[in-house]
């Protein structure tokens, strides 16, 4: 009885450990994109960070503002539906993660981010003015008129979507890299 006891426990630690195992290696190849929308005067900032284990390269990471709780666009040029102060995209952090620069064009609610290579633990940032047309102070964003917004991940047919939340971030899981 002993003995049959003592073979049951070591099967079950067994496939306790196998179980671990499979978590851990179906964690090493998951990228987490974190995303941060930061208010800020006269320049608001988006941030990125490669929170996962693995390299993003040759992808697509759209930033979308339209599905936002505030009608929200990207104020870049004087001209337009913005609101006092406009500024152009800049590259703040990580220039070399992009491919190339995206175009933005003033009152837009979308940007396209073309990722060359975004390794593990490495950020990149931009800011820009993100004006809100519905609220009463529209140069000023706060985190529940960015919820909803989305940011996606496109790579050879895979599509991943996150939602921004009104502590004005989303975590985009990238489940296969």
């Amino acid at each position: 009885m002993i003995l049959g006891l003592n073979v049951m426990l070591r099967i079950k630690t067994i496939r306790t450990l196998a179980f671990f195992c499979a978590l851990s290696i179906a964690a090493a190849t998951q990228a987490d994109i974190r995303v941060r929308f930061v208010e800020g005067a006269p320049k608001d900032k988006f941030h990125f960070e490669n929170t996962g284990k693995c390299t993003v390269s040759d992808s697509t990471v759209l930033l979308d503002l339209s599905t936002a709780q505030g009608k929200l666009i990207f104020d870049v040029t004087s001209q337009g539906d913005g609101v006092d102060v406009f500024q152009p995209f800049e590259m703040v952090e990580g220039n070399d993660v992009l491919a190339t620069l995206p175009t933005v064009r003033d009152g837009h609610s979308q940007i396209k981010l073309e990722i060359a290579s975004f390794t593990p633990k490495a950020t990149f940032a931009f800011t820009i003015d993100v004006d809100d047309t519905l609220g009463q102070r529209g140069i000023t964003v706060s985190g529940a008129e960015i919820q909803g917004a989305t940011v996606s991940y496109v790579n050879e047919g895979q599509k991943e979507t996150a939602v921004f939340s009104a502590n004005s971030e989303a975590l985009l899981v990238v489940s296969d890299c």
